[in-house]
């Protein structure tokens, strides 16, 4: 994606990936192209580290830079490729993130934790908010990689995708060139990971949702879970599909597995998932209990891939479809088109689109899309939410001809109602039809909007264009992705509050739906860390000799929220074992308020070391479960007093 308003820096001679040969010679033969690589200096804010890194420090270290913004696509395919490389090279390799955002939502420092988290990305991430880390190193597009050497030098540059071999060429040489030398550090870098500080909850990150009236089922991509989550819609729990394994593997409901899945389309007893990750399309069959891939292999196409048999052919990051006929229309993001899977011929291949990214309308074979995300259809047309061109698209299916309804282009983003191009939205990512209207995920603005496909006028429907979790009439949402309706009721896939939200059509009436019985299928790392710790004072304590004395733990938790009794809450208590003996000195904790009898042993002063770590989630089950780690030191004195009890009060807010 390359980036509208060139941010030109100060950095000359960077060496150009396009000429891979130069990675052939050995670094000291570049020597007449080393550029010392720019400090990292200029972000926000840094993420998945406890303190800001620098390149100096970093020495004797291979470093690579990964300048993306999170909402495009390319920028999201890179990120196997890096997991791959810091596997391979895990006491070597430095990964960071530069995020230098492409949008206004992007910029802020908690959305960015979002994706961390959403994407499981385990380098450190600086927060470039203000392209001053870009401008130094001359990044021209998304996603650049930059890779340097343990001294501090740029090695190469290179934009785009793919590249894997030709970078994990060039680390294996500079590794070894440095080892020769004895300018390698092999220690592993410690980091303090944004994951360990949140506990799991029953949705992970809900991309898409499906509602059917006829049977009273609600299905729910659970995407970070990579499985299907089945409901009545009132919430009542029905069934799950996937084992919650990210990978590519049919069979029944118990075994199959799927890899970030998000768009779904029902036909009878038929639910076809789009697997997006998988980059694959799936059938559901509900009566059999079984899952079947009907094409893509779990690998990525490339950019000039166009289809052909149903089953062999690759696809790249399929986000929504709907089902016309007899034939899958599929929002491909990864190739900015619409793609057309015809169980006829039982063969897949672009319907809509070039490739390019952009806005162009006209007919299907000269239009061109940008990340379609969000796909819907009366039977006669569809309309497409194409994220990042920030528009709402149409194709009629008889004429085959594409039209803009309303939105802006690549760079022309923000919150503004209106009529056709004037109007602004800011990365739509679902559509659907309803009663001759299109309700609009709009994303980024975290709003749901209305738009009129005759007229092409668009306003607000819900939100307040604050991110937030709010119910009532005046709701607030958090990059909502999916919508649905059925019964009156709008089902809103509500990302980043890992929930869905329940719309009532006639009111404007927001509600949490909550699914009792709903587990998470991931179990929860307990870190050898201490997580949001909170070190707090207490008075000494005067206790009795010879005396069971109780340690109490009393702790208010904030309203609407309740202890996480499936995640590792665990206790620590240490002390002095000639004058205080402890029976069991950690453990889980299951309880608030929480008891730790102690037994004192001799009279004299020492102190009493005491952690708890504790999971707190909201009432609903949805939001973010809080990871607090309280840790008190006590001041003990011993001697002839009759107190038996140790009281540690602490509130959360």
């Amino acid at each position: 994606m390359l980036k509208k308003y060139f941010l030109f820096g100060v950095l000359l001679g960077i060496i150009s990936w396009g000429n891979i040969n130069l990675f052939a010679q050995s670094i000291d033969d570049m020597s007449f192209a080393k550029v010392r690589a720019p400090e990292l200096v200029g972000g926000t804010s840094w993420l998945n580290t406890d303190k800001p890194l620098s390149l100096q420090a970093l020495r004797g270290k291979v470093v690579l830079l990964d300048f993306w913004t999170y909402g495009c696509v390319n920028c999201i395919h890179i990120i196997p490729d890096l997991k791959k490389l810091e596997a391979k090279y895990p006491n070597n390799l430095v990964v960071i993130g530069v995020h230098s955002a492409k949008f206004d939502n992007e910029a802020k420092t908690e959305n960015i934790r979002k994706i961390i988290l959403r994407y499981e990305i385990e380098h450190p991430v600086v927060n470039d908010a203000d392209f001053k880390i870009w401008n130094s190193y001359a990044v021209r597009a998304w996603p650049t990689r930059v890779l340097i050497d343990p001294k501090g030098y740029i090695i190469g540059q290179i934009s785009g995708e793919g590249s894997y071999n030709e970078i994990d060429g060039a680390i294996a040489k500079s590794i070894s060139e440095s080892r020769k030398k004895g300018e390698l550090n092999e220690k592993p870098l410690s980091l303090v990971l944004e994951k360990a500080k949140v506990g799991n909850l029953p949705l992970s990150f809900p991309g898409k949702v499906l509602a059917d009236e006829k049977s009273n089922r609600l299905f729910i991509s659970d995407s970070n879970h990579n499985r299907i989550v089945i409901t009545d819609l009132q919430g009542k729990l029905l069934q799950t599909i996937g084992s919650g394994e990210a990978s590519l593997k049919d069979g029944n409901f118990q075994t199959a597995t799927f890899n970030r899945p998000q768009g779904l389309a029902l036909d009878g007893e038929n639910l076809f998932v789009a697997d997006t990750e998988n980059h694959a399309i799936r059938r559901v069959n509900l009566q059999t209990n079984q899952v079947e891939t009907l094409s893509g292999d779990g690998k990525q196409a490339d950019w000039r891939a166009n289809g052909g048999d149903a089953k062999t052919s690759r696809l790249s990051t399929p986000w929504d479809l709907v089902k016309v006929g007899s034939a899958l229309y599929i929002a491909m993001a990864g190739t900015h088109q619409i793609w057309k899977l015809d169980f006829i011929t039982n063969t897949v291949a672009p319907y809509a689109g070039t490739g390019a990214e952009a806005r162009r309308d006209g007919s299907i074979d000269e239009a061109a899309f940008a990340q379609p995300s969000g796909i819907t259809t009366d039977g006669k047309k569809l309309w497409i939410a194409d994220s990042e061109s920030n528009i709402i698209r149409q194709i009629d299916l008889q004429k085959e001809n594409v039209e803009t309804l309303a939105g802006g282009d690549l760079f022309d983003f923000g919150d503004k109602d209106g009529f056709g191009d004037n109007v602004r939205l800011q990365h739509p990512l679902g559509v659907f039809a309803y009663n001759g209207n299109l309700l609009v995920a709009d994303t980024y603005n975290h709003k749901i909007k209305q738009l009129d496909p005759e007229r092409q006028t668009v306003k607000t429907f819900l939100g307040n264009g604050k991110s937030g979790q709010i119910d009532g009439d005046k709701p607030q949402f958090y990059e909502p992705g999916g919508l649905s309706i059925a019964n009156g009721k709008l089902f809103v896939a509500d990302t980043n509050n890992q929930a869905i939200r329940v719309v009532d059509l006639q009111t404007k009436q927001v509600s949490t739906l909550k699914i009792e019985g709903l587990t998470s299928p991931k179990q929860i790392e307990v870190t050898n860390f201490s997580p949001n710790l909170k070190e707090l004072k207490i008075d000494a304590q005067e206790i009795g000799l010879g005396s069971a004395i109780s340690l109490n733990l009393n702790l208010t938790l904030p309203n609407g929220y309740h202890l996480n009794k499936d995640a590792p809450n665990r206790f620590e208590v240490m002390a002095d074992e000639k004058i205080i003996k402890i029976e069991k000195a950690k453990g889980k904790l299951d309880k608030l308020p929480f008891s730790i009898p102690i037994q004192t042993l001799q009279n004299g002063e020492t102190k009493l070391q005491t952690k708890f770590s504790i999971y707190y989630c909201r009432d609903d089950n949805t939001g973010e479960c809080m990871i607090k780690t309280l840790s008190w030191s006590i001041p003990i004195k011993i001697s002839s007093s009759v107190k038996n009890e140790i009281n540690l009060n602490s509130i959360i807010e």
